[in-house]
């Protein structure tokens, strides 16, 4: 049975679940150039956007550690650090590809599997994980901290994936990118 705590955030839940995923897919085929608009591509956004997924990995692993050593306030901020970090991503991200255009990966042979395979297995997870990171957080909110610890055991190492492979693809396509 769920807590007030956890009935008030559910529908927030699942309401962002749905709708990051799908403003994001929408965003991400607006591009405000060819709409006529005048703004410069923000080709400077990838690598800054690739440094926030790889810190957002550094502090993810640092809050495991803080909650295992019990330092449960540090990770507490820790945490709410990696959502801050991972909205700001998702907001950089979102505003490069609606005034860049899109880079292709140049890479032939097993590269370009590879590069593929991390960058489909980024992209779905990275849908998955919404919901998942929402409900932990909300766990730990409601003080439901046998649940919080149950599911986080799942939330830590898909986010951490994603985090991770974000960097990953972008050293991979970043010599394909037109500055």
């Amino acid at each position: 049975m769920n807590t007030p705590v956890e009935q008030k955030y559910n529908k927030w839940i699942i309401t962002l679940s749905i709708a990051i995923p799908l403003v994001v897919a929408l965003l991400f085929g607006v591009n405000l150039r060819k709409l006529g608009y005048d703004v410069k591509p923000l080709s400077f956004l990838p690598p800054i956007y690739a440094a926030i997924n790889g810190l957002t990995a550094i502090v993810l692993v640092v809050a495991v550690v803080a909650i295992k050593n019990g330092k449960r306030k540090l990770h507490e901020n820790l945490m709410k650090f990696a959502i801050l970090l991972s909205v700001l991503f998702l907001g950089m991200y979102v505003a490069y590809h609606m005034t860049s255009d899109s880079t292709k990966f140049g890479g032939e042979g097993a590269i370009k599997y590879i590069y593929y395979f991390i960058l489909i297995t980024h992209i779905c997870l990275s849908v998955i994980i919404i919901p998942f990171v929402l409900v932990t957080y909300v766990k730990a909110l409601a003080q439901r901290f046998d649940k919080h610890k149950k599911i986080a055991k799942i939330t830590f190492p898909m986010w951490l994936y994603v985090a991770v492979t974000g960097v990953i693809v972008y050293l991979m396509i970043a010599p394909y990118y037109s500055y």
